[in-house]
């Protein structure tokens, strides 16, 4: 059976029924019902039209539930009348049924779960593993997101910018248990960019494809490998290439935004031949445009890493101490700190500084970097940090 068909066509199933009349949570639970029966019934006798089937059994259940042999007739008649959509509507459908799951309404982590779910075709048990939490709790956060939107209607494209920040998030989520969730937000920002022409959706999957060229780096015997530690001759660079193409295409339109800038700052790191070999300058000026029309405090902290590497290590951390009130809270700004620390031979600070950003991280794998850089700082067997 091929999981990546049914994925694709989960969302298409789901915004038909929806449009139909059906209200998502009931939808989504038919499609669901499909797909059961589809695991048993599939591999023995595959049907010739995939899409239709499992409409048509997801219809089935939906007339089993309302137990009504009035309203059963009445739906069946509709069914009958309504043309296929074409391959224009598919697409449609599922920017649509995305732009529900991101409806405003709906919390981050809410929004993300539901849009894995239903445009993404996980099964609950697999949300849960990625997240780390229980099954029951994931399902109970399913339901809930399901129930806010319950009267919303599908007939809107909805709030791009939500829907971006959505697929932000779960690119970074990262690999989690069984789930590839990074792989799983770059094939569905790949259905976004076929069915928008927003610059900002191709500049959101250039950085997610410039991020994941390094991969095959990014880890070693388990552990977190840092930009500046990586070997880069084990970066995908067709990867590369398809992410700055993508790039300059976005670039092109004269609209920059934040995803496109991000993605900027990635491409010329991955085009550097190592760390030293960085153009620093160039970094900084896209730094210096994301913080101009941004202004999170994450960009500020990234910025400072280039500030250390084109005006040097003091004026970065005079400019750290500025946001010091701002975003002492935040585990970026102590290990950023202990970068630019490092940089002017204060280990024992530096590694203080680790510390600190390792018990405030929610990443696992980068809580046991941080930790171990502490204690080779503080044991003094740290490599000397790249300037």
């Amino acid at each position: 059976m091929d999981d990546e068909l049914l994925r694709g066509l989960v969302p298409q199933v789901i915004a038909i029924l929806v449009r139909r009349g059906n209200d998502f949570a009931t939808a989504e639970d038919a499609v669901q019902d499909a797909l059961v029966e589809a695991v048993r019934t599939w591999p023995s006798t595959p049907p010739a039209n995939p899409r239709a089937w499992l409409i048509t059994v997801a219809q089935r259940r939906l007339i089993d539930v309302r137990r009504s042999e009035a309203a059963r007739r009445r739906r069946e008649e509709a069914d009958a009348d309504e043309p296929e959509p074409g391959p224009s509507e598919q697409a449609d459908d599922t920017l649509l049924l995305l732009a529900l799951c991101c409806h405003p309404t709906l919390t981050p982590a809410s929004s993300i779960a539901l849009t894995l779910r239903a445009v993404g075709g996980l099964t609950t048990a697999e949300i849960a593993d990625a997240f780390l939490v229980p099954q029951a709790t994931m399902a109970q956060r399913i339901s809930r997101a399901k129930a806010a939107i319950r009267d919303v209607p599908l007939d809107r494209t909805g709030d791009l910018a939500v829907m971006l920040r959505v697929l932000y998030l779960v690119f970074h989520a990262g690999h989690r248990g069984k789930v590839d969730l990074a792989a799983e937000a770059v094939r569905l920002t790949r259905q976004l960019a076929r069915a928008s022409a927003e610059p900002e959706v191709r500049g959101l999957l250039a950085l997610m494809l410039l991020h994941r060229a390094r991969d095959a780096a990014r880890w070693r015997d388990g552990r977190l490998v840092p930009l500046d530690r990586q070997d880069r001759s084990l970066w995908d660079t067709r990867e590369i290439a398809a992410g700055v193409g993508l790039l300059q295409s976005a670039l092109a339109k004269g609209r920059p935004g934040e995803y496109q800038l991000q993605a900027a700052i990635a491409a010329l790191h991955d085009d550097a031949a190592s760390w030293e070999e960085t153009d620093w300058g160039q970094v900084l000026g896209w730094y210096d445009d994301l913080v101009a029309l941004a202004g999170n405090p994450v960009a500020r902290l990234g910025r400072l890493v280039a500030v250390a590497h084109v005006r040097g290590g003091g004026r970065a951390l005079v400019e750290l101490g500025e946001l010091e009130e701002a975003c002492a809270g935040l585990s970026q700004f102590h290990a950023v700190r202990g970068y630019l620390l490092e940089l002017a031979g204060d280990r024992a600070a530096a590694a203080e500084a680790c510390a600190r950003a390792a018990g405030l991280t929610t990443s696992a794998p980068e809580r046991d970097h941080l930790t171990r850089r502490a204690a080779e700082l503080r044991s003094g067997q740290a490599q000397q940090p790249h300037e």
